[in-house]
């Protein structure tokens, strides 16, 4: 069944479509038979699109392609955008692709390659040398171009448009590389930060400004609370803006909204010369909370969330007045609130205005279990009341243990079952917000960034085959147990009933001496398999240090339950010898490691 948004069938079953008596050659012994088309006026991503399209041919065939602007003679052409398509069809429309929508057609010993603007030529390139000539893009650093000398193509008719506008996941440092992020279909904030000059040729970002949590961005009480301290949350008989996560705006208070939307316009205006790709939305939502009291608790303030059975309803009231008059200015900026803590659950009468996204948080979900499971029903039920109000909800999510980074986190079925459901009900974006810093560290990171990538760009496809595809393609022959360690975490925490949380701890239930040692039964196997690749063999030792940390936050414990069970320890007798093997595989492979991390790691040292 196909999902809503999809208009044809899964990109990975196309390229089956592709008529056996047709062969357009593109390349043979090492010389180019096409040529790749741009209009002269194509837009910067358009350009971008060509410039990959002839580079990675070339990688492939060992041909040289050239980038022309019109046809040549003997040659079949690579028509890349909607100018170079209707070279060959006139009447070439991009009606109904959207910003990220493709198609790829053959006509005559043509092929089209184009999409929405400013990012579906992109795609559309990127998904023909994906589905149909093998190239897969694993981290900026590891990528799998086949070498095929003789390169033909049957005929093709895909359009697609993916399901979700905004797909997003930020795990360190791969998921900011530009190429890595466009290669594989994500766009959002931060896909490309700190290279967002570099964004326009490909495709641009979905940033925000002011983002995030941003009450205090656009009116910071070091600035106004001394002469309007009435702006600001009345708590327990006092107005208060201190500290910023127990406190808030007063958002029944008139006079501060005006100077709210104000703030907005000129945070707006502050920041366009600083994105070359420009920014896209604005955040309307209240300092990240990290419990009660955190909000106002003034008499007008308070009657609002009554009558609308939840906070959201007051915070949602104040950015609908917000997007009301940015939308009045003509400032072409959509607007954001989060559904989080407290304004989780929907409110009963007010609904949000036609430019606002609503940012779903499930942030103490259980992330071992799909939301759709008995005991994640309270988000799910609240997720799905927004969805009855609200045309574009978002999903902010957790893909990784955000305080242990280096722990285990077996949350990799109910991540990806997540994204496959709430693309069917029709979310229509997604945000993984992991490590934001540092050189990686989060447990299979590589494998997290790409895996949900692909999902996110079509959930269509079979999770568990994308994470053997991955193993196999970025580990090689220790791909098998990678894969087989990945599944004794997930059986273990599934049997244990932990609750998995963004912040569960190295003495988890799941992470019990026999589940560790199974798992590293098969680390140790994988390691096995490529001791003697140079390459590959620092990948499968990054992959251990997640047990390996396990090992050491509970040296002492572990040990004893081995003696006592009769079971054999799989490490060396000293801990620091252990200490020493992990420090040096971090070091050697350039791994962040956060101060949490090292503060464990610090007190493993003592046994």
């Amino acid at each position: 069944m196909l999902l809503p948004g999809l208009v044809a069938v899964a990109l990975s079953i196309l390229w089956a479509c592709a008529s056996e008596a047709y062969a357009m050659e593109l390349a043979d012994a090492g010389v180019a038979k096409a040529v790749v088309v741009v209009a002269e006026d194509a837009s910067k991503p358009v350009r971008h699109a060509a410039d990959e399209l002839a580079l990675f041919l070339g990688r492939i065939s060992g041909a040289q392609f050239a980038v022309t602007h019109g046809p040549r003679p003997g040659c079949a052409s690579l028509l890349v955008g909607v100018g170079a398509a209707r070279l060959a069809e006139p009447g070439f429309t991009l009606s109904g692709l959207g910003s990220d929508g493709l198609v790829l057609r053959t006509v005559g010993n043509d092929l089209i390659l184009a999409g929405g603007e400013p990012r579906g030529t992109l795609y559309a390139v990127y998904s023909f040398l994906e589905g149909y000539l093998g190239c897969r893009w694993w981290t900026p650093q590891v990528s799998r171009i086949p070498a095929k000398s003789h390169l033909t193509i049957g005929k093709l008719n895909v359009r697609y448009v993916p399901p979700m506008e905004h797909r997003e996941i930020l795990i360190a440092p791969n998921t900011l590389d530009p190429d890595w992020s466009v290669r594989n279909k994500c766009v959002g904030e931060l896909h490309g930060y700190g290279h967002f000059e570099t964004m326009p040729e490909r495709g641009g970002t979905r940033k925000a400004w002011p983002c995030g949590h941003s009450f205090y961005t656009v009116l910071p009480p070091e600035k106004h609370f001394a002469e309007h301290p009435e702006w600001y949350s009345l708590i327990d008989g006092k107005r208060t803006a201190t500290p910023r996560d127990h406190s808030s705006l007063c958002l029944t208070n008139r006079e501060m909204l005006s100077a709210f939307i104000q703030g907005t316009k000129a945070e707006i205006g502050r920041v366009k010369d600083l994105y070359p790709s420009g920014t896209e939305y604005v955040s309307v939502s209240a300092e990240d909370d990290s419990g009660y009291p955190c909000r106002c608790q003034c008499e007008a303030c308070v009657a609002v969330e009554k009558e609308e059975g939840s906070p959201a309803g007051l915070a949602l009231r104040f950015a609908n007045s917000v997007a009301a008059a940015i939308e009045a200015d003509s400032l072409g900026k959509l607007v954001t609130v989060y559904a989080y803590h407290h304004t989780q659950r929907p409110p009963l009468h007010e609904r949000p205005g036609p430019n606002v996204i609503i940012y779903f948080c499930p942030i103490n979900a259980s992330f071992s279990r799909p939301l759709t499971d008995v005991r994640n029903e309270r988000w799910n039920d609240d997720l799905q009341g927004w969805l009855r109000i609200c045309d574009r909800v978002y999903v902010y999510d957790y893909p990784d243990n955000c305080v242990y980074e280096q722990l285990p986190h077996p949350n990799l079925r109910a991540l990806t079952r997540n994204i496959q459901q709430w693309a069917r009900a029709g979310v229509k974006g997604y945000f993984g917000d992991g490590v934001q810093v540092g050189t990686g560290g989060t447990e299979m990171a590589e494998l997290r960034a790409w895996v949900v990538a692909q999902l996110l760009w079509d959930p269509s496809r079979d999770p568990d085959h994308l994470i053997r595809e991955f193993a196999d393609g970025y580990y090689g022959p220790a791909g098998r147990e990678i894969v087989a360690y990945l599944n004794v975490m997930h059986d273990a925490a599934e049997a244990s009933g932990d609750w998995l949380a963004l912040d569960s701890p190295p003495d988890a239930h799941f992470l019990s001496l026999e589940t560790l040692v199974a798992g590293w039964s098969h680390l140790k196997a994988a390691e096995d398999a490529v001791r003697d690749d140079p390459e590959l063999l620092p990948r499968v030792q990054v992959a251990q240090l997640p047990v390996l940390f396990v090992f050491l936050a509970r040296w002492e414990q572990l040990r004893d339950a081995a003696s006592c069970r009769g079971t054999e320890w799989p490490l060396p007798d000293s801990s620091q010898a252990v200490f020493e093997q992990f420090m040096e595989i971090a070091g050697s492979n350039n791994v962040y490691l956060d101060p949490r991390t090292r503060e464990v790691l610090a007190g493993a040292q003592q046994y």
